[in-house]
């Protein structure tokens, strides 16, 4: 193909397609940042103008130092993903890889993975992602794949591939109320029920969590050595599943939290139980390095699927004998112990320590508790200040 020179710059060219169509081009040779030579060119303009404006732009981007930004203009999100996760994976937790794989492959690829990575713009993203996610998906797993998402873009900033993260400022409505919680009111049917028709460990694995707000993983991952009855506190460092221990996910997962004297109590007739357990198999209890909650079978380690089979147990219980209270899985004892610390006026600083997440999480995730608190406080002021003006009439 032969290539004429532009008057205007000396990168640009133009050429004649086989449909003899004119066309323009531009061939920029450059140094990248080890200060090896090569050349960035890009073809199929419709005007002059059109491809030196692009050369411009090239020009620029290598003038700034971002010529790894240039070199890597025709990056797919898919490609990406494929390179995010080959590099990374063995850095992630079990579980955050299991989960990031799966978000790949079965979201983020088949409705993102054909769009050039520096191309794809807010708008877009929003139409083919989050409003195709929100068809199948509630709107707090659309946030999980969201957060997921821009995680993956995180490190390519961070790589210097694109210049920033425009999806950081999107936000996903909670159209509905979060719905997994209880009442205090359900919460003490729930816990009554727990002991009245599950065993000794089923009751304290639903006490602690009720309790606590602990995690589910890290309520299983708990040792006698991170209790302490006579402090009254608990000390999560710590967390178990399927997949076994490990650390938890976050520095702000690492924590000491006071505890109040029903579970303390509770622990301390537990504790007893452990010891008389072990020993009828045999066993002695390592009052530091055993975990708390056992199984009456045997005195093994309980596994991670118990509080799922517990609920179902549970609420078939209370149903056979007409009890009814919302429905809420082992999770929901976490939103319930957040939500009933909101309603009491503790500051979302305390709640984020006890529940080992960020301020600004507590704020997302509880947005509705914190917005019903608001219109409890307009209407006490509205009535104190109607108290006021009545005595002031007197």
């Amino acid at each position: 193909m032969a290539l004429y020179k532009s008057k205007k710059d000396p990168e640009v060219y133009y050429y004649f397609n086989k449909n003899n169509e004119k066309l323009w081009m531009f061939r920029h040779k450059y140094h990248d940042s080890l200060g090896k030579r090569k050349e960035k060119k890009k073809s199929g303009f419709k005007t002059e103008k059109a491809a030196l404006r692009a050369l411009l732009e090239v020009k620029t981007a290598t003038l700034n130092g971002q010529s790894k930004q240039m070199e890597n203009d025709q990056l797919t999100v898919a490609k990406w993903l494929d390179i995010w996760f080959e590099t990374y994976n063995n850095s992630w937790e079990v579980t955050s890889r299991l989960q990031r794989k799966n978000a790949i492959k079965y979201q983020m690829k088949p409705l993102l993975g054909q769009y050039k990575l520096k191309d794809l713009d807010k708008t877009t993203y929003v139409r083919v992602y989050i409003n195709e996610l929100l068809k199948k998906y509630k709107p707090n797993t659309v946030t999980l794949f969201h957060r997921l998402f821009k995680i993956a873009i995180n490190a390519a900033v961070e790589d210097e591939i694109i210049p920033r993260n425009r999806f950081n400022k999107i936000t996903i409505d909670q159209d509905e109320e979060l719905k997994n919680f209880l009442t205090p009111e359900e919460l003490n049917v729930f816990l009554n029920a727990a002991k009245q028709y599950d065993n000794i460990t089923n009751y304290t694995f639903v006490l602690i969590l009720a309790y606590t707000g602990l995690r589910k993983g890290e309520a299983l991952g708990l040792k006698w050595e991170n209790i302490d009855l006579n402090e009254k506190t608990v000390t999560v460092d710590c967390t178990r599943d399927r997949y076994g221990d490990r650390n938890p996910k976050t520095k702000n997962s690492y924590r000491t939290i006071p505890i109040d004297d029903i579970l303390v109590d509770q622990l301390k007739v537990y504790q007893k139980w452990c010891v008389e357990t072990k020993f009828s198999y045999g066993m002695k209890l390592n009052k530091k390095k055993d975990y708390v909650l056992i199984s009456h079978q045997g005195g093994s380690p309980i596994g991670s699927t118990t509080a799922h089979y517990l609920f179902e147990r549970l609420y078939t219980q209370m149903k056979k004998h007409e009890i009814e209270i919302k429905r809420i899985t082992p999770h929901g004892l976490r939103h319930t112990h957040a939500t009933m610390l909101i309603n009491a006026g503790v500051p979302p600083k305390t709640i984020a320590e006890r529940l080992g997440n960020t301020v600004e999480m507590i704020y997302n995730v509880y947005s509705h508790s914190f917005k019903e608190l608001e219109d409890k406080a307009v209407d006490a002021f509205r009535e104190s200040l109607l108290g006021g003006a009545k005595s002031g009439a007197n």
